[in-house]
């Protein structure tokens, strides 16, 4: 077999493998949204969940899930793109980030268990937070930081250094430079970052059940005051999310329509996670392109 009949084997067998884990992706997210669609309605949206009864909604389930995201955000985001402009611009190669680097793997490979166990332990309990949103959040946010982290280090380190260059040999200082160069240049690959850890806060239930809890108490939605416990935008209350909610329905035994409310719940939280990737996106390009001055 010569060289160009070897070039044209691997090439088939990389194709092969690609064309398995895309008919695999396709044929799981057929599968669920084949599946689950039939059972969204506007009142299964809209409606609150039923635990002894058929007909529940998950409602209150799908907005603890989306203010979640944002409040992981909020608190991840900023430590995370601290974390990673110090690796790629500032940090020195040597033992101390080396340590630094080898902590965050760790931290990386963590089950989603033993976050929840220490969330547990350290926010619901000994900082007297209870199951609450925000005890969720600070959870998620060292579930999640390891993955930003590391994707804006990577996306940092990515651009060329000929733009570093540029910018100090126009006169300005390195921080101006990371700020008005090198992040809008890296924006795209943080962008991917943020919907990666997205995902993973909309599907992570492990974390959650010790953390933000298993209920989903009625709150009002037309009260904007954060300090009420009625409120819906109080971090401190209880939140079941929808990835919570799928696995309570499934093992509890109580929900008479479980299947059904599991499989459109199942749907619903991939449509959500399409149309965040979608969204996130493009307010990335746009951003690009308003930062970088490009069409």
């Amino acid at each position: 077999m010569n060289a160009k009949q070897s070039d044209k084997v691997a090439t088939g067998v990389i194709y092969s493998f690609v064309g398995i884990v895309i008919l695999i992706l396709v044929a799981i997210l057929g599968y669920i949204l084949v599946v689950g669609i039939p059972h969204i309605s506007f009142n299964f949206l809209t409606q609150p969940a039923q635990s002894f009864k058929a007909g529940g909604g998950i409602r209150d389930q799908l907005f603890n899930s989306l203010y979640l995201l944002v409040l992981t955000l909020i608190i991840s985001f900023p430590f995370a793109l601290g974390s990673g402009i110090y690796l790629a611009e500032y940090a020195k190669q040597n033992w101390i980030t080396s340590t630094i680097r080898t902590a965050i793997e760790v931290l990386s490979s963590l089950p989603s268990v033993v976050v929840g166990l220490f969330g547990y332990l350290l926010f619901v309990i000994k900082f007297n937070l209870g199951f609450s949103i925000l005890a969720g959040a600070i959870a998620l946010t060292f579930f999640n930081l390891p993955l930003l982290t590391r994707n804006i280090e990577e996306s940092l380190a990515s651009v060329s250094d000929l733009q570093r260059d540029a910018g100090l040999s126009l006169g300005l200082s390195n921080w101006r430079t990371i700020t008005r160069i090198i992040l809008p240049a890296a924006l795209p690959g943080i962008i991917t970052g943020i919907i990666l850890s997205a995902g993973r806060v909309f599907g992570e239930a492990a974390a959650l059940i010790y953390t933000a809890g298993q209920s989903a108490p009625t709150v009002d939605y037309a009260n904007f005051n954060p300090m009420a416990s009625d409120s819906f935008l109080n971090p401190m209350r209880p939140a079941e999310t929808l990835a919570v909610h799928i696995w309570k329905v499934n093992t509890e035994g109580v929900t008479p329509d479980a299947l059904s409310i599991s499989a459109g719940a199942s749907a619903v939280l991939i449509i959500v996670i399409l149309l965040f990737n979608i969204l996130a996106r493009w307010a990335g390009k746009r951003i690009y392109r308003r930062m970088t001055a490009t069409r």
